[in-house]
């Protein structure tokens, strides 16, 4: 792609951190995770933060500006389990199952927005080519494989932070997909199904693999030291708080 059709110096922007605090949640309902985003988005300090997590059970997040009513099949996702969430960040539906998510959040980074996508998606491409796979960027804001999508991301800005959780395909089971978000009835014949098996690839690793690489990717991509902390008891206090009054209230999930 032209970096001048996108406005782009020529060069894309180095940051680096010192340090980088670095939160491994594990797996936990879709409310849990994104009240945990919000309450680190709100303390960050100077130090940005790594958060590496899961969804238990599966769920689908629909971007903030979406209608929970309009792009979730709500009766089928009771029927099946699945969780439904809104995310404070914008962009489509999305199902989370097989994947490993993460979440940066700084104070400092490039106020150009393709540069701030390609700042941190730096990190995932080469958590990618520590996997084996040749990861190219590609804007706005996904990471290719062979021409197939493993990564999408989104980003929120609030009170000078950014805010960008993205996910690592896993796997991918686009008929379980297909049942869960409210697709028009002319994308779900088995030729739609197809296209889309040969637009997204899951890259079959384990979560831990991926987390490793995505650490040491980090470290390297930002020159910064790691420091491995757990959730402060204020922290999940908060998170506790905001998790109940607004992510897993219907005032929230059907603002729209």
């Amino acid at each position: 792609y032209d970096r001048r059709n996108y406005g782009l110096p020529e060069k894309r922007v180095d940051m680096k951190f010192s340090k980088i605090r670095v939160l491994e949640t594990s797996h936990n309902p879709g409310s849990w995770n994104m009240a945990l985003d919000e309450v680190l988005m709100n303390g960050v300090g100077e130090v940005p933060i790594l958060k590496i997590y899961g969804w238990q059970p599966s769920c689908v997040s629909i971007g903030y500006f979406q209608s929970m009513d309009e792009e979730v099949n709500l009766e089928k996702c009771k029927e099946m389990g699945i969780d439904s969430v809104r995310r404070i960040t914008g962009g489509g539906a999305v199902f989370h199952e097989s994947e490993l998510t993460y979440s940066f959040i700084s104070r400092n980074y490039p106020q150009s927005i393709m540069q701030s996508y390609e700042m941190v998606c730096e990190m995932l491409t080469l958590t990618l080519k520590k996997l084996g796979f040749d990861a190219k960027f590609s804007p706005l804001n996904d990471i290719i494989v062979g021409g197939r999508k493993v990564c999408g991301n989104a980003q929120t800005r609030k009170r000078g932070v950014l805010l960008q959780h993205g996910t690592m395909l896993l796997d991918v089971n686009v008929e379980k997909m297909f049942t869960v978000l409210k697709v028009p009835k002319e994308k779900i014949s088995d030729k739609a199904i197809e296209d889309v098996k040969q637009r997204v690839f899951g890259i079959g690793k384990k979560f831990e693999l991926v987390a490793s690489a995505m650490k040491d990717s980090a470290s390297e991509t930002f020159s910064a030291d790691l420091s491995f902390e757990d959730i402060t008891e204020e922290e999940e206090r908060q998170r506790q708080t905001l998790d109940s009054e607004k992510y897993s209230s219907k005032e929230w999930n059907f603002k729209r």
